[in-house]
């Protein structure tokens, strides 16, 4: 790579084109005029500072080739390394692809004859800008981020090159570079790989050596190996020095790893037994019969490695294995050591596997705790909470709260029950109660009646009380029947319930009710009222009179009524309503019984009923039948009194009313 040519990009459009222009007019009317000898007299303008050495009239031809057609330079016979790199077709000059190198492909970006301090190189655009791929040398993956000086120094141009160059401060030139890695990086192997890097590095990570294909070494790596880092393996030969890749051995396992057995398998290699795969797994043919040693290896022993009991790889040290805690720690901290077998770890585990224990009910019976009714099913850490090796295997169990929460929150901490369960429950099923209704008897609170077949959970249910939700309440402070159930009378019979028996307590529900059932009111007194039940009414249900209020549940008492209109239809669609208002029933009928009428006809009707008048049914005279809102009413005003009304006026005998 030359990127000499980087420095050397192009004068802008515009300046360029009058100053070739101009150039180019002076050279043809040199030709024009002197037939190929350029005077020495004339010059287009002063030389750059780099041309320096060529001032005077003396020294055109050493740029200027006279007696062409067109202008032709001699650029490339000082500039041998932008000639070399066109040669090459390589580097920022061999990829543009010039035709006429000599002609006017080089004035076009690098023009004289402007002064001396004018720059035949322009960056356009600026250099931090420039993209490095016209170089045919792409900045990728760490490259991205250098700048031009960080490796286009005097140090990297390669050597050969270095003389064909023309600057003399070669910090300011681009040309020289080569490709290859090693011209600018130095080789840390030393020579052991060869010179081409991009074998086994890219330029994204130098240290992943991705590239590089171990399996076509003369050591494939498998198994473990893969794994392995390169400098476990390839170290220097001596510290700081360069890691070592060539005349490494690896005949033979002990060549890197260190013999563990000390020597107790020799002449045996590593390979007879083991793989790369993993140490601790031994080959299919592994000629090894531990069954025929004192210790066959049984369950679990069978998939233990070797030096778990032989430490240090040491097989021919001799072993205790008479007991398990010869090899294996006690991890229950002499929590065993009072049974019978002194804690020997056979009596509850087998080699099979450390879990399920054989420790079971069975044998749970032999100890101070055994199981029984729902403790059977438990699951061991249920009681013995798992903890490693702190679980706790001796555990109180004198009483229920030892293992269990207070499931009433400290409603019988105290006498006569001191919070033991046992009185109402059993290890058979807690949520079947002992308590009967014959030890209900005994408390506060007698059950009479309807009470003695009500569930319990029906009073004694969460959120009855203070306590929480979850809490099953069982002492109630206030035992009255309001405490359970909503007063269904809203407070209208509040001043009978809130007065005192003889023991000084309130009657409440009691004035009127009792447990035996709740619709005989057998306390209740109507007579004590402002309306005493007679006759019929005597006999009439509560609700025929006391009715719900229109849109409510609530049955009204307080403030029934007492007119008679106001429970009963008026049959007579208000023939008899009273100038102040009201139908007096009472002046034709009583609560013994409706029918027969008591109205006297002789005293409150200008028509006394005598004589055959007086045994005749009223509707045989009073006949005016209508219909009000769908029925048929009798009315009785207004009924004529004239004998020709009701009797027919023909000679004979006196008829009976007409049917």
């Amino acid at each position: 790579m030359t990127p000499y040519e980087v420095a050397a990009t192009r004068v802008p459009n515009h300046i360029r084109a009058f100053l070739y222009a101009r150039a180019s007019l002076f050279i043809v009317l040199l030709t024009f005029l002197f037939g190929g000898a350029a005077p020495a007299q004339i010059s287009p303008g002063p030389l750059s500072k780099a041309h320096q050495a060529l001032t005077g009239t003396t020294q055109c031809a050493s740029c200027h080739q006279f007696g062409t057609k067109t202008p032709t330079f001699k650029c490339l016979d000082c500039h041998k390394e932008v000639a070399q790199d066109l040669a090459g077709k390589h580097g920022y000059h061999g990829r543009l692809g010039m035709t006429n190198p000599n002609g006017k492909d080089c004035v076009r970006c690098h023009l004289e004859h402007n002064g001396a301090d004018f720059s035949l190189l322009h960056w356009d655009p600026p250099k931090n800008q420039f993209d490095h791929k016209q170089t045919g040398y792409p900045l990728e993956g760490k490259h991205v981020g250098l700048v031009c000086e960080q490796c286009h120094i005097p140090q990297n141009i390669v050597p050969t090159l270095r003389p064909l160059i023309q600057y003399k401060d070669l910090t300011k030139s681009f040309f020289g570079l080569s490709p290859d890695c090693l011209s600018c990086h130095t080789d840390p192997h030393k020579g052991q790989l060869g010179n081409d890097c991009q074998r086994c590095h890219n330029v994204n990570d130098w240290k992943a050596a991705k590239q590089f294909d171990h399996a076509k070494t003369r050591y494939p790596l498998t198994g473990m190996h893969i794994e392995v880092a390169c400098e476990k393996c390839h170290k220097p030969d001596e510290p700081g020095g360069p890691a070592r890749f060539r005349d490494m051995k690896f005949g033979a396992c002990i060549d890197c790893h260190v013999d563990p057995h000390k020597g107790s398998f020799a002449p045996q290699r590593c390979e007879t037994c083991h793989t790369t795969a993993s140490w601790k797994k031994l080959l299919p043919g592994f000629g090894f019969d531990h069954s025929k040693t004192k210790y066959p290896l049984l369950g679990q022993h069978a998939t233990v490695s070797c030096t778990a009991c032989h430490v240090n790889g040491d097989f021919k040290k001799p072993l205790a294995f008479a007991n398990c805690m010869d090899c294996h720690l006690d991890i229950h901290k002499g929590q065993f050591a009072q049974r019978p077998r002194k804690g020997d770890c056979a009596e509850c585990h087998t080699v099979d596997g450390w879990k399920p224990s054989l420790f079971g009910v069975k044998e749970h019976a032999t100890s101070k705790y055994p199981l029984e009714g729902r403790h059977v099913r438990i699951e061991c850490a249920q009681c013995h909470l798992p903890a490693g090796r702190e679980t706790i295997y001796k555990v109180k169990f004198a009483n229920c709260t030892d293992c269990h929460k207070d499931a009433h929150d400290g409603e019988f901490a105290g006498p006569p029950y001191n919070n033991r369960c046992e009185p109402c429950h059993s290890v058979r099923d807690f949520h079947r109660p002992l308590f009967t209704i014959a030890q209900h008897q005994k408390t506060k609170f007698v059950l009479t009646g309807a009470h003695t077949a009500v569930p319990c959970n029906e009073c004694h249910k969460a959120g009855l009380t203070h306590r929480s939700d979850k809490v099953l309440p069982f002492r109630f402070a206030d035992q009255t029947c309001t405490a359970c159930h909503t007063d269904p009378h809203r407070g209208q019979f509040r001043d009978r319930m809130e007065r005192l028996r003889g023991d000084g307590t309130p009657f409440g529900c009691e004035a009127c009710h009792t447990t035996s059932s709740w619709t005989q009111v057998s306390g209740f007194d109507h007579s004590k009222t402002n309306f005493a039940l007679l006759g019929a009414h005597r006999i009439v249900q509560c609700g025929a009179c006391h009715k719900a209020l229109p849109g409510s549940r609530e049955i009204q008492f307080k403030g029934t009524t007492q007119t008679c209109e106001g429970c009963h239809i008026d049959p007579h669609a208000g023939q008899f309503v009273s100038k102040k208002g009201g139908t007096p029933c009472a002046d034709c009928h009583d609560t013994e019984r409706w029918a027969p009428s008591l109205f006297d006809h002789d005293r409150r009707t200008q028509f006394p009923l005598q004589g055959g008048h007086a045994g005749v049914k009223c509707d045989r005279c009073h006949t005016n039948v209508r219909e009000v809102s769908g029925k048929e009413v009798l009315f009785y005003k207004p009924t004529p009194t004239a004998c020709a009304a009701c009797h027919k006026t023909e000679p004979g005998p006196l008829t009976k009313p007409p049917s």
